[in-house]
């Protein structure tokens, strides 16, 4: 899932206080000779808002059900994302399908200022101030992966100056 990506940190779930945030619910419907059959798929958000967050798709019969495989789910693709202090290292556009994210680092106290989908990732991952928009597709499911995309692509300056193979000091003088 995440092998596109270079520098990803795939976290267990074991020993971790994770805090899960319903994104969506849809109800789905199968048309069969015999009429309708009505079935739901939930889509979650799980993190321990201090960098680790993943994301998870259920499908059952019933609304309760799953939400839990959602969580399972989410609970088995969880990544590390890079945090300076209560903020992002730096600006990052991310997409997926028809949905574009766009997220950007603020000042001290400015907050989370994203919608829906967003809004329930960012929080789940531990930011605190954010600035974002989301473009395209308002579809929940391609905007979740689609901040993950964004998400993904932060670096820290450590990992910055490794790969560079400079200090960390030259990172910042340019």
């Amino acid at each position: 899932m995440y092998q596109n990506y270079k520098n990803v940190e795939i976290v267990k779930p074991g020993g971790l206080d994770l805090k899960d945030r319903l994104v969506g619910v849809q109800r789905v419907t199968k048309v069969t000779k015999g009429g309708r059959a009505f079935g739901f798929s939930a889509i979650v958000v799980v993190g321990d808002e201090n960098g680790v967050v993943g994301h998870g798709l259920g499908k059952s019969k019933e609304v309760a059900t799953a939400i839990a495989k959602a969580i399972e789910d989410a609970k088995k693709n969880l990544v590390r994302i890079p945090l300076n202090k209560a903020t992002l290292p730096h600006e990052q556009k991310g997409k997926f399908g028809g949905a574009r994210v766009f997220i950007k680092p603020a000042s001290q106290g400015t907050g989370v200022i994203a919608g829906g989908a967003v809004r329930a990732v960012l929080e789940a991952v531990g930011v605190h101030d954010v600035l974002s928009k989301s473009q395209g597709s308002s579809n929940p499911h391609n905007v979740v992966k689609a901040t993950f995309d964004a998400l993904l692509q932060l670096r820290d300056a450590g990992t910055v100056a490794k790969q560079r193979g400079i200090s960390l000091e030259k990172v910042f003088k340019g």
